[in-house]
């Protein structure tokens, strides 16, 4: 496990609620392009390769055991069996950083699951072609300071959460959030 320091996001400026990232609606503004990258139940690292043309780099902030679940982590992770692994990295193809994620594991999950972690989980959890179910569970947009450094454009970003199972039992909680940058391939998104 990493001891940087980990990084906190503050509470989401809007949220779409439960029902409409279930139905697919999402914000009623969201472009079709834009609505498959948040909402779709793709891989958000497949696709930015596809996009860009380039692989996507990993970059470990932290990843290090939850004493206690932030407020503003999605609720879902309430339903994680603890003791509790936060993973958070920034996600880059040809040194343009394009999204931030973080996961909630179980410890031994994480220990069995993310033994190269600087791998996206999308290829650890596929080798082997094990079966797994993607669920969207949450949209919102966030402004964080630390996210408009990084990504070098003013906020709000686009951020999504979902969930991960395998054999109808929950994995990991993901939540990502998307730089503005992306308009370039998905074309301009309301903020």
């Amino acid at each position: 496990m990493t001891s940087q320091k980990p990084l906190f996001l503050s509470k989401a400026i809007w949220e779409a609620s439960r029902e409409s990232v279930l139905s697919g609606k999402g914000h009623e503004k969201l472009p079709g392009p834009w609505k498959l990258m948040l909402l779709g139940d793709g891989s958000p690292t497949r696709h930015l390769k596809l996009l860009t043309g380039y692989e996507v780099e990993v970059k470990l902030i932290s990843m290090q055991l939850v004493k206690t679940i932030a407020q503003t982590a999605p609720k879902e992770v309430n339903e994680l069996i603890p003791p509790l692994i936060k993973r958070q990295v920034w996600l880059t193809c040809n040194g343009l950083t394009l999204a931030w994620a973080e996961s909630w594991w179980n410890y031994k999950e994480a220990e069995q699951h993310l033994q190269k972690k600087e791998q996206p989980i999308w290829k650890s959890l596929t080798q082997g072609r094990s079966e797994l179910f993607r669920e969207v569970d949450g949209l919102a947009l966030f402004n964080t300071s630390w996210l408009e450094q990084k990504f070098q454009v003013k906020g709000p970003f686009w951020g999504r959460h979902y969930r991960f199972f395998r054999q109808e039992r929950e994995l990991t909680v993901i939540r990502e959030i998307f730089s503005p940058k992306l308009e370039s391939w998905l074309g301009p998104n309301p903020r």
